[in-house]
């Protein structure tokens, strides 16, 4: 019963960091992350703006000390791999991070000025984008969606994957299986080098509890593939308010001992640690 990817009013979230701490503390949370959109450099309504980045930090640092006696608290931000616009999470390092995210949610192409938003609530953001960038090739698509994600952890220096096959969200079936060869062959590049650099893959239970996927983030096929090649994970509910900070972890949970896993990681004073589930 802890979550690392959490939202607040700070970005695309509803409430104040307090808010969510109360909440942590009321359901008996040893420990909760705050992780929010960090700044990009183009107007949007997801991230923190830049103006309010030390203001975040400070928010949280605060609620740290103020609450020590109670919960452990930890400083994180969700960082955006977007090639061309936001590509070295680096620029970050001064805010004293505790953990950060690595998450990919709109896709560049070479030589098209357009991103792709593959997350939101609106299907029809993604259909358009599809055409728009694809024209509605979604193997290509696809393939760019986790080369992107390949190349941030080729490249960049962070700690959990963020919903690795969010492209899968409004996809739902309708242009490619997750069970295609061309697909699984793509995800298993990804595994192989998070193998490599040794992240942890955040389990993430929003699509679920938001009845925008059937699976979580990632589905069973790949959760059995990382427990194939001890991949550590970790539960996350992907909070955008106070009463989310644990949906679906139960269920979430046993969907992974089911599958094998004997326990996840959670951040600790003295590092990443494995617990038991």
């Amino acid at each position: 019963m802890y979550n690392f990817h959490t939202h607040t009013r700070f970005c695309d979230g509803s409430a104040e960091p307090e808010k969510y701490v109360e909440e942590a503390i009321r359901q008996g949370f040893p420990a909760l992350g705050f992780s929010g959109h960090a700044p990009v450099a183009f107007a949007n309504g997801f991230a923190i703006k830049q103006q309010e980045l030390p203001e975040y930090c400070q928010t949280v640092r605060q609620l740290q000390k103020k609450y020590q006696e109670q919960i452990e608290i930890y400083l994180g931000m969700e960082i955006d791999f977007i090639p061309g616009l936001a590509d070295d999470f680096s620029v970050f390092d001064s805010c004293g991070l505790d953990y950060a995210i690595g998450s990919v949610h709109l896709i560049t192409l070479p030589g098209k000025e357009a991103l792709w938003f593959i997350d939101g609530p609106l299907r029809e953001i993604y259909d358009q984008g599809l055409e728009d960038l694809f024209n509605g090739d979604i193997r290509q698509a696809v393939t760019a969606y986790y080369h992107q994600v390949n190349r941030m952890i080729e490249t960049q220096r962070f700690d959990v994957v963020g919903h690795m096959d969010k492209i899968k969200m409004h996809n739902q079936n309708r242009y490619f299986t997750e069970d295609e060869k061309w697909y699984r062959q793509l995800v298993s590049e990804t595994i192989e080098l998070i193998a490599e650099r040794r992240l942890i893959v955040e389990v993430n239970t929003r699509g679920i509890y938001k009845k925008r996927s059937d699976s979580l983030f990632p589905g069973n096929d790949i959760l059995e593939q990382l427990h194939e090649r001890n991949i550590p994970v970790i539960i996350s509910s992907d909070a955008h308010q106070p009463t989310e900070i644990s949906n679906y972890f139960e269920q979430a949970a046993g969907i992974l001992r089911n599958i094998g896993f004997k326990s996840q990681m959670k951040l600790t004073a003295d590092g990443w640690k494995s617990e038991r589930l």
